[in-house]
């Protein structure tokens, strides 16, 4: 185990790179917290760093990488990545948008059941940091792991990314259902049913199917799916109580990646038939073509099947 303390850059001051810092400051790391706002440069913050984590919108990576890229890094500084995501032009994970921009830098993902402010008040939780560098991602694990925060490793850094982006589109449709008061069984069902429609569009994607049933998948799932902390919640919530979207947007802390990943989902689905009934009634509901109830109503009258089939394709 590493013991000397490591130089961390992490760019993107929201709510999410606060909570990391916190989290790499309770080890005694030296964090420096950059975003747009910051008075020093950004090649200032970069400078005797070790390890740069990008905590940005999905919006916001590709300008990074752009600005990273004219800074020309060192190629051993490793880079992790914490944002969910899908970027609306090219379909990639933002993963996948580091590795082609810097080919020969390990690259790590971080991902997980993570409500920004229960980190921020110390609560327990636990994360996935994978790559496809072992000893990469055992350094990021070693950073942020505390007494009250346990961090695991995988080496489906794909996976783990695609679990966390795509629940939440669910979490929406989770929102809904919270928002339109339908009770417990309907939420057990809406999650239950979802599982199977993440995985398919996730391996589909390049991601292992047991990934998805771990802390990344399943675990992020429940987390985002059953929290008013969350902002893709709160959009499903408040446009089943009548709010729309812009109302939603205008007064939202934060960005809902679950809205422009949604998007995303359906340009895959329509172009490669992929069967993904939830996300369909989320985007018909994000688009302002249904009601809420319809898009209950909707998937409630859909035809009647064997509960694994959807597993089998």
């Amino acid at each position: 185990m590493i013991q000397k303390p490591t130089t961390i850059t992490i760019i993107g001051a929201g709510m999410w790179g606060n909570a990391l810092a916190k989290l790499a400051n309770h080890n005694a790391h030296p964090v420096r917290l950059w975003g747009r706002s910051s008075p020093e440069t950004l090649i200032q913050a970069l400078e005797q760093t070790d390890v740069i984590l990008s905590a940005v919108s999905m919006q916001g990576v590709q300008p990074i990488i752009n600005q990273l890229k004219a800074l020309n890094i060192a190629e051993d500084i490793i880079l992790v990545t914490a944002t969910k995501g899908l970027d609306p032009v090219t379909f990639k994970t933002p993963s996948q948008l580091w590795q082609t921009a810097f080919p020969h830098s390990p690259i790590v993902v971080l991902s997980g059941p993570n409500l920004s402010k229960e980190i921020e008040q110390g609560l327990p939780g636990a994360t996935v940091v994978a790559s496809h560098s072992s000893s990469s991602s055992e350094l990021v694990q070693y950073l942020f792991s505390s007494d009250s925060f346990r961090v695991y490793i995988n080496s489906d850094p794909l996976g783990t990314e695609l679990g966390g982006t795509l629940k939440n589109v669910v979490a929406i449709a989770s929102g809904v259902c919270d928002g339109l008061k339908l009770g417990t069984n309907a939420k057990a069902a809406l999650l239950t049913r979802a599982l199977p429609e993440i995985i398919r569009v996730g391996t589909y994607l390049g991601g292992q199917k047991k990934t998805f049933f771990g802390l990344s998948g399943l675990g992020d799932l429940l987390a985002t799916c059953n929290s008013s902390l969350s902002r893709n919640y709160q959009v499903g919530y408040r446009q089943a109580e009548g709010e729309s979207l812009a109302e939603i947007l205008s007064t939202l802390e934060g960005t809902a990646e679950g809205i422009n990943t949604t998007e995303v989902l359906i340009k895959i689905a329509e172009s490669q038939n992929l069967y993904l009934p939830i996300v369909q009634q989320v985007y018909q509901l994000l688009q302002g073509q249904i009601t809420p109830q319809a898009a209950v109503k909707a998937l409630m009258e859909r035809d009647l099947k064997s509960e694994f089939n959807d597993w089998e394709q």
